[in-house]
């Protein structure tokens, strides 16, 4: 309610309340040049980042739910990077990627795979797609072990019913593993589209929306109106159009839950 009544506010700099403008901040939004990119930009961070944490995480779980020695260890090791800090794995991240003192750099160079030092952060050419790879990878663990749990409540007398049948491989899995998957699989692609849409820490750790609005989305984007423009009735205003995307989002979730759309019974 506060968010919905300051988008409706002008406020200065300091924080004072000059007065009701009603839809006049979502006017200015809407004119703000950087909005547009900013906008197109998360619907590419967040359809890239689900799509393929959703592709690799079913490959992992696949993988993990198989009898191997080391497993154990292997889970473990998977799990790394959900349990660490989301602020120590991009502040890992960003100084690896730096110009002058990343490992990055130094690999790449002892390879001969470049023969000069890369502003890997610092170049909107290469700055969101790193982005995107260090998205996918703080996802990976979390989405992996949903998966790996609807794997796990699929009866294995189906696979053998289906052996005896003769079923190969690919037919077992788009006629048993899949669809009994699905319901896991709904579930964490939909709270990744939540977590990924939300996602502050990493894009402002390693580049902070930078060079300039280049990497911006419209969580960052709308700290950058607060906090640096002091537009803080535009920051609000855009708050209320992520808020509503994500209320969206939530209700593709309870539905896929089952907590919506149920039948009464008689």
């Amino acid at each position: 309610f506060e968010m919905v009544r300051t988008s409706t506010l002008e406020i200065s700099s300091s924080g004072v309340v000059k007065g009701f403008v009603g839809l006049e901040n979502y006017d200015e939004l809407l004119g703000n040049p950087n909005l547009i990119g900013a906008f197109t930009r998360t619907i590419s961070w967040v359809l890239i980042v689900v799509f393929f944490t959703i592709l690799i995480s079913l490959a992992l779980a696949q993988l993990l739910n198989q009898n191997f020695p080391g497993r154990k260890i292997v889970r473990w090791a998977i799990i790394v990077p959900w349990a660490a800090s989301v602020i120590m794995t991009a502040t890992s991240f960003r100084w690896m990627l730096d110009g002058y003192y990343g490992v990055l750099n130094r690999i790449l160079l002892d390879l001969g795979l470049i023969t000069e030092v890369q502003d890997w952060l610092g170049n909107p050419d290469t700055s969101f797609p790193l982005l995107i790879v260090v998205a996918i990878f703080v996802s990976l663990p979390f989405t992996t072990f949903v998966l790996l749990a609807g794997l796990q409540t699929i009866p294995n007398e189906l696979y053998e019913a289906a052996k005896v049948d003769g079923s190969g491989i690919w037919k077992t899995y788009r006629s048993i593993t899949f669809p009994l998957l699905f319901p896991a699989l709904t579930v964490g692609a939909v709270i990744n589209l939540i977590n990924v849409f939300n996602q502050f820490p990493i894009i402002w750790i390693m580049t902070g929306g930078g060079p300039g609005y280049e990497t911006d989305t419209t969580t960052t984007l709308m700290y950058k109106l607060a906090f640096r423009s002091q537009e803080v009735g535009q920051s609000a205003a855009l708050s209320v159009l992520n808020f509503a995307v994500i209320m969206v989002f939530v209700l593709i979730y309870l539905r896929a839950t089952g907590y919506l759309g149920k039948k009464k019974e008689d």
